[in-house]
């Protein structure tokens, strides 16, 4: 069956392993959720990620997700915002700041995808990917 969200379902597949406390999470590989998992990375969110080879030989992106303590998730919730029915544009000024500065939201930009706070600074407006917090 064909996915009609790659990102969509990548964000799911996160957001399941972290409340199940996965270590990791295969996700199917695109540029875009590769830039997407070079963001959180740089953000924090997750520890890291690595492209392997699945039981079909396809090419999949595992993601190792990063915890604080048994407990606690460093990623509280995961939630996409534009979606392929009904994309979101913002200009610079106009990007949201996800829970007052706690969270982030990645942005795809001219320039690349990005975070809110890198595109503000940069004065660049584009696509609400997702939030994260």
């Amino acid at each position: 069956m064909a996915i009609t969200d790659p990102i969509a379902d990548m964000l799911t597949r996160i957001r399941n392993a972290n409340r199940a406390r996965f270590k990791s999470v295969d996700v199917r590989l695109s540029k875009m959720n590769k830039t997407i998992a070079e963001v959180l990375k740089k953000a924090g969110y997750i520890e890291g990620w690595e492209i392997r080879k699945d039981a079909t030989q396809h090419d999949v992106l595992r993601i190792y997700l990063r915890y604080l303590d048994l407990k606690r998730t460093v990623i509280t919730d995961i939630q996409r915002v534009s979606r392929p029915g009904r994309r979101i544009y913002v200009k610079s000024d106009e990007i949201p700041k996800v829970l007052n500065g706690l969270g982030i939201s990645i942005v795809s930009t001219s320039r690349g995808v990005m975070t809110d706070a890198e595109a503000r600074e940069a004065r660049l407006g584009g696509e609400i990917i997702c939030k994260v917090w």
